[in-house]
């Protein structure tokens, strides 16, 4: 019953127009030249499909050179420590750019598929998109294996796409 449930907010969610589920125009992704991504310590001009950012309650703005390492980075703050993340309240804005539209948008509303043949800087990814339905269609034109909700994005997932069972 859940299941059913669940998809037919999924499914209502995706029909709202862009713009009121994730995208929003003040989303910036102000990334320079120097900008590394915490992570992975790789340039994220380098690949700027690929960009993400968590903008601290602090201001302080920090860059990931994909989905995998922003949530690797979520999920175990603690592992970098001198950053000074020590709660969810720390996260003032969570954005990933849109595989689509090449937009910044909310992470907290976007949708990832996962075991797609596309890969990011960082490997095997999770490929963003404002909507299931752009998430959908791109799955079944690139092997993608399944759609994921931010909330549903494990640190175990993270993990396997990271080849460390």
């Amino acid at each position: 019953m859940y299941k059913k449930i669940f998809a037919s907010l999924v499914i209502a969610l995706s029909l709202l127009p862009i713009s009121s589920l994730s995208a929003n125009d003040s989303y910036k992704m102000d990334f320079d030249k120097e900008s590394t991504c915490v992570v992975r310590k790789m340039k994220v001009y380098e690949a700027p499909m690929w960009a993400c950012k968590i903008e601290l309650a602090n201001s302080k703005k920090l860059f990931f050179s994909s989905p995998k390492s922003m949530m690797e980075f979520y999920l175990q703050p603690g592992r970098w420590f001198d950053i000074g993340v020590k709660s969810e309240e720390d996260f003032k804005e969570i954005l990933v750019t849109d595989f689509d539209t090449l937009k910044p948008i909310n992470a907290k509303g976007a949708f990832f598929v996962y075991g797609s043949n596309v890969i990011s800087p960082a490997g095997d990814d999770l490929v963003p998109f404002a909507t299931y339905e752009a998430a959908n269609n791109f799955a079944s034109k690139h092997n993608g294996k399944r759609v994921f909700a931010f909330n549903q994005i494990s640190d175990a997932l993270i993990r396997l796409l990271n080849g460390r069972l």
